[in-house]
């Protein structure tokens, strides 16, 4: 009997992809061993950890791949766990080829930071972040997500990410779903505990967040930011100096006023204004309040999102609303929102970002 060609097979093989690390197991020297025994094939991943909770997609992924190559008639699927000198190896490159981590978060010129913020909470910013993201992966883009929203870290909520992020030496690999890369600092309490940090320990966090979580190519990252101008904001404007920011408000004047306070602090910090969101639009609270703002601080309103209950029901249930009833009204005009963000002028954004610690 003629036995499958084990060149053939890990060609195959390059078309598994590690989901978290979004990149193939045959790159990644996650491939331990391939066994033939006449029509039998069993392949042995390494798993960066042991549990990992997405191991059922390399399953599936195997079972797929190996599907039509000539002779192959039975597949089995091991998993094995990296040893320290792998992680470490592993490490290194996906840091292209650097033993240690470089100071900072260092980002291609071509990646796009958004930062959502807004004068106060309440007002659906954390919503409109996940949404926005989801409308940006489902465009082809490659996209992180950033919940630097301390005290209210709700975005896995509403994304519906529960598994943690996994530590492979020293560096933080992100959850994946929904095509989105998060990191949140939610990942890290437990049953619901609120941060009770100072400054300067919150300034440290999000400082690891950026430099020590493996992001890989992306082509935007979206930053959920923390409501208001106190000093996690202000923190984020230093380590995030050339993000495009994005002000979201509710239509009353009340929220148009504190909404402009928060404008006028990230152009203060360097970042750079590029539009409004007028959210939670219509009869309860009003309309015409984003158009004032973006007239205020000299920029374009970017779009409306109308008060509809399906858009807080999908919250709740951790599903976006932009996968779970993107034909809704609001889901209508989020999708316009993500395309008028990419439409914007990028302007003189064009240098790598890197984290300036202050």
């Amino acid at each position: 009997m003629t036995e499958p060609d084990r060149d053939l097979i890990m060609k195959a093989l390059e078309r598994v992809v590690d989901p978290e690390l979004r990149k193939p197991v045959t790159e990644l020297d996650m491939v331990r061993a391939v066994e033939i025994d006449g029509g039998d094939v069993r392949v042995t991943i390494a798993l960066t950890v042991a549990g990992c909770p997405l191991r059922d997609s390399f399953q599936d992924q195997v079972a797929e791949v190996l599907r039509d190559v000539p002779h192959v008639e039975r597949v089995a699927l091991g998993f094995d766990v990296m040893t320290a000198d792998e992680r470490q190896a592993l490490t290194t490159k996906l840091r292209g080829g650097v033993h240690e981590r470089s100071q900072g978060l260092s980002l291609d010129a071509s990646t796009r930071v958004l930062a959502v913020c807004s004068g106060k909470g309440g007002v659906g910013k954390s919503t409109l972040t996940a949404n926005l993201a989801v409308a940006l992966a489902q465009r082809g883009k490659q996209v992180g997500v950033l919940d630097a929203d301390v005290y209210g870290h709700s975005i896995p909520h509403v994304l519906g990410i529960h598994q943690k992020p996994v530590l492979v030496d020293k560096m933080i690999v992100p959850p994946v779903k929904h095509d989105l890369k998060l990191m949140s600092i939610g990942f890290f309490l437990e049953d619901n505990q609120p941060v009770m940090w100072r400054g300067p320990m919150l300034h440290r966090a999000l400082e690891q967040f950026l430099s020590d979580v493996h992001w890989g190519e992306l082509d935007v990252l979206v930053v959920d930011m923390p409501p208001g101008t106190g000093d996690v904001a202000i923190s984020l404007g230093q380590l995030l100096p050339r993000a495009e920011t994005i002000v979201v408000t509710t239509p009353q004047p009340a929220a148009q006023e504190v909404a402009s306070r928060a404008g006028v602090m990230a152009q203060k910090t360097g970042m750079r204004l590029v539009g409004v969101v007028e959210n939670m639009s219509g009869e309860v609270f009003g309309t015409g309040g984003g158009q004032r703002l973006a007239d205020e601080l000299g920029v374009p309103l970017l779009g409306r999102v109308p008060l509809d209950p399906v858009l807080r029901e999908c919250g709740d249930a951790g599903e976006p609303l932009l996968v779970a009833g993107p034909h809704s009204d609001s889901g209508r005009a989020l999708d316009r929102i993500a395309e008028a963000v990419l439409s914007l002028d990028r302007g003189s954004i064009v240098k790598p970002l890197t984290l300036v610690s202050s």
